[in-house]
């Protein structure tokens, strides 16, 4: 299994990319120890090049929808029917723990940046 780190966005790109291939991967096979390795690499290389702390829940669903090339379509399995994905994405329907969570584990994106006010992320 050899492995580099991820030192720039063409290596990110090609971690993300072989991540794609990999989630179908059982845990305990080499193909899944891969993906876990992977999948940790890559969240330390976006922490320290996109950090997403002073982001509000909203602008990091945006910033990970335009980072992995997302139509608010593919939010639908997370969110719901396309109208709420809308409804969330404009700021007119908070979210709920539900989709907190599907969000999180579908994007990868921290539970403590999604739980955040939104009024006090964009202070």
């Amino acid at each position: 299994m050899e492995i580099k780190p991820i030192r720039n966005a063409a290596d990110h790109a090609a971690a993300l990319q072989e991540i794609d291939g990999l989630m179908s991967a059982e845990p305990g096979t080499p193909e899944g120890d891969r993906l876990d390795v992977l999948a940790t690499l890559v969240v330390a290389y976006e922490a320290r090049h996109f950090p997403m702390d002073s982001l509000s829940p909203i602008d990091a669903i945006k910033f990970r929808m335009e980072q992995q090339g997302l139509t608010p379509k593919d939010l639908q399995p997370m969110i719901g029917r396309l109208n709420r994905v809308y409804e969330i994405l404009n700021g007119t329907r908070p979210l709920t723990l539900a989709m907190i969570w599907r969000l999180h584990e579908g994007l990868g994106i921290p539970a403590e940046c999604l739980i955040r006010q939104p009024s006090a992320a964009a202070g």
